[in-house]
Parts: C-alpha cells; sequence; structure tokens
C-alpha cells in the first residue's frame, strides 16, 4: 500500500493540482455519446427511453414503476432495514424542518416591500442503482423537497435487467413517492429535463450519478436547474497527537473505498500520529473486499500531511475545502470556529462521517473538489424559489421618485427617467 508523506509547502501544491485535476474534464469520446442521448430523448421521447433500457439494462419493461411494484419489493427489505429507514427519515426531516424559510415584508410611509417563498412545483430525482443500492439517497434528495412542499417529485432509476433493489423500493415507499420511473443514465437527465410521453417536465434535478449523468447534468443546467456537479467522495482529517491512529484510518478507508478517485488525506502536527496511521492503514487495508479500489485511491489521491502545528493544519483543510472534514483533537469544538471551508464537519472521535451518510439527520448531499469554498449541502432551501413585490402609494413615489429619475438620466436610459416624469407630470 502506498500514499503521500508529504512535510512541505512545495509538495503540497503540488498535491493540490493532483486534487483539483482529478475532478476536471471529460474525454471528448464521453462528450459525443452524452450529446447524443440527449439529442435522440429530447427527439424520440419515451422511443428512446425504451431503446435504452433494451440497451445499457437489458429488459423492455413498461417505463413506470407501479405502486405494486413498489409495495410488493418493499415487503421483501428486510425489516431492519426498513426499520432504520424509518429512524433515518425521522432524523433526517427533524434537522430540515429547521431550515424552511419564510415570506417577509417591509412596510414604511408609503410603501411595501417584500420576498415571497414558494415552493418549486416539479422535482425530478436521479437515484443511482447500478452497481450498488443507494435507499440513503433516496431520504436525503426527497425529504428536503416534502418539507419545502414541492408538489410533484419524480423519481428515475436504472434498473439493470429490469430487477428492482428492496431497500431502494422501501425507501420510496416511506416516504409517498408515486412516480417513479425504470430509467437511468443521461438519458433519465434528459427524460426530466425536456420532458417525454411519460415522463413530465421538472424544474430541477438533483441526486448524484456516474460519469454520463454527472456531465448530462451540466449540459442541462439552464434549461432546467441542478443541485451540484458532484465530484469524486473526500475526506481530510485534522489530527493532534491525542487522535486515535485506528479510528483515523479507518475513516480513511471508509472514502478510500468508494472509488478510485476518492480523496483520503489525514493533516496532523505529530509524526507519531503519522506512523502509526501508515501502519494502521496497511493492516486494516487488507480486510477490506474493495481493496484494490482503496488501494489505488490511497495511492492516487491519498495523503499524509505533516504540519507545524494545528492551525497550520486548519490553514490548509480550508485551502482544500473538503466535502467531508473530521476535527479529531484535544480541542475539536474551539478548532470548529477556525473552519472556513468545508461540506459538512464532523467533531471529535465518537462522529464518524458515515453518521452523516445515514442517519444523523443533515444532508450527505455535499460540495466537493473544493466548491465547499462557495457551495453548501443540499437543502430545502434547494427547493424553493424567492420573488420580490413592491407597492408604492404616491407619497412613498413622490419620496424616491426623484433618487430614481437622477440614477436613471445618469446611465443614458432616457426611458426610464421618463416613467418618473410622466407620473410626476399628472400631479400638476
Amino acid at each position: 500500500m502506498k500514499i503521500r508523506i508529504i512535510k512541505d509547502n512545495r509538495q503540497f501544491k503540488k498535491f493540490l493540482s493532483v486534487l483539483s485535476k482529478r475532478a476536471h474534464g471529460y474525454s471528448e469520446e464521453i462528450f459525443k455519446v452524452v450529446k447524443n442521448i440527449l439529442f435522440e430523448t429530447k427527439k424520440n421521447k419515451d422511443k428512446a427511453l425504451r431503446k435504452y433500457n433494451r440497451l445499457f439494462d437489458n429488459h423492455t419493461l413498461p417505463l413506470e414503476i407501479s405502486e405494486k411494484e413498489i409495495n410488493e419489493f418493499s415487503e421483501k427489505a428486510h425489516p431492519e432495514v426498513i426499520k432504520a429507514l424509518q429512524v433515518s427519515a425521522e432524523r433526517i426531516k427533524r434537522f430540515h424542518d429547521k431550515q424552511i424559510e419564510r415570506s417577509w415584508e417591509i412596510r414604511s410611509q408609503g410603501e411595501i416591500l417584500g420576498q415571497i417563498i414558494r415552493p418549486l412545483q416539479r422535482v425530478g430525482v436521479y437515484i443511482p442503482g447500478g452497481k450498488a443500492s443507494y435507499p440513503s439517497t433516496v431520504l436525503m434528495n426527497v425529504i428536503p423537497a416534502q418539507v419545502a412542499g414541492v408538489e410533484e417529485i419524480i423519481i428515475t432509476i436504472p434498473t439493470p435487467n429490469g430487477e428492482l433493489d428492496p431497500s431502494v423500493m422501501a425507501a420510496i415507499k416511506l416516504l409517498n413517492v408515486k412516480k417513479v420511473y425504470r430509467v437511468g443514465g443521461a438519458q433519465a437527465i434528459a427524460a426530466m429535463a425536456y420532458g417525454t410521453e411519460s415522463i413530465k417536465k421538472v424544474d430541477k434535478i438533483v441526486g448524484p450519478g456516474n460519469i454520463y449523468v454527472t456531465l448530462a447534468k451540466k449540459m442541462v443546467f439552464g434549461e432546467v436547474d441542478i443541485d451540484m456537479i458532484a465530484g469524486p467522495s473526500e475526506i481530510t482529517i485534522i489530527a493532534d497527537e491525542t487522535a486515535n491512529a485506528s479510528i483515523i484510518a479507518a475513516d480513511m478507508l471508509s472514502q478510500a473505498e468508494h472509488d478510485e478517485m476518492a480523496s483520503s488525506i489525514l493533516i496532523t502536527d505529530s509524526d507519531f500520529v503519522i506512523e502509526n496511521v501508515l501502519n494502521s492503514l496497511k493492516s486494516q487495508i487488507k480486510l477490506l473486499k474493495r481493496q484494490h479500489i482503496a488501494q489505488k485511491s490511497l495511492k492516487n489521491f491519498g495523503a499524509l500531511i505533516k504540519t507545524k502545528d494545528i492551525y497550520e493544519a486548519i490553514e490548509i483543510a480550508n485551502e482544500i475545502a473538503p466535502e467531508h472534514l473530521e476535527i479529531i483533537t484535544n480541542e475539536a469544538e474551539a478548532h470548529l470556529k477556525l473552519i472556513k471551508n468545508a461540506g459538512a464537519i464532523f467533531i471529535g472521535q465518537w462522529t464518524p462521517e458515515p453518521l452523516g451518510d445515514y442517519t444523523a439527520g443533515p444532508n450527505h448531499t455535499l460540495p466537493t473538489c473544493g466548491t465547499a469554498r462557495f457551495s453548501s449541502p443540499l437543502g430545502v432551501y434547494d427547493f424553493i424559489k424567492r420573488s420580490s413585490f413592491l407597492k408604492f402609494e404616491l407619497d412613498g413615489f413622490l419620496n424616491i421618485s426623484d433618487v430614481v429619475e437622477t440614477l436613471a438620466k445618469a446611465e443614458g436610459l432616457e426611458a426610464h427617467a421618463n416613467t418618473i416624469s410622466i407620473r410626476k407630470n399628472l400631479l400638476r
């Protein structure tokens, strides 16, 4: 097992460049494939979806998954999984209830100004369904939309060989989503963006997917809104000499096993911690079924970074702006105040990142690849829109009309100024 050990700023800058490049760019071949799928789906609608289901998922089943099928396969889910989904859903809803925004207004002499909060009308949720099942993704993407008050929620999910995953169906049934379609890949994104005979055009598309799905979302942005361009998973851990090396290694591997592009980084002021974490990584990785994936991830995008003190470690973490940031230090809560850039922050040794993936409550759809510098986790606020409103009586109009007229003339917009002067002339 190989992983970078970084001890100076030059090495760190070089590594930062490697991290940034891993998430950028698509091959010309992939771009052409996605462009063609989008074009054909927009043109041929359901016919194209059926074609791609035969080609990619090897089935000719109806596009819509019936309520009967959802119920039937939900019953096949393990009772413990169903109970876990219920507990998680309650906690996720409780957290997202706090994010609800309210309409407001300001009243003063002769005027009313305000903002109206409205939910989006129709949202499309993409749930991956190829190599694994992701019932937690159903919860994390649907619940905030429901809390926001979205009227219609549509789910698309690939079903290789037509097979439905019981745990995913159980999550869908738990949240009472009615419109579910067995469509995956870029064609699912196209269907939701443009609309087909079976699938209505949505206002926004959310949910993770492979490189084809991600590129498709990027290409339809503007036709519809999207949540974010998600990159490979990542974790950065800030630790001091009090941290347990086996815990750090376990948490790094929890991301490294995702895929070969995932990034796991330790930043510490202790050579002792680096040495012990390295040894623990070597022993723990041998026990993983996805050992080969984790090894490539650590070799290409992992690092153990030594700093002069914890404050330098925090500076480096802010520069990385990771998706997941764990703080395992003796003064973790105090250090939290110094964090500027991170998708989700996990404080202390008893707060491993997977708590946030499944059950804790905060959303697990997070900004990746440094975009935590300017982006936020998925939330209720992603499923609303804001409209401003203004009402002026005569005295309110006269109070600011001269200022507006002056600025309009300064910008050379004569017709703008005339809307003011014409009204003034009515008063003469």
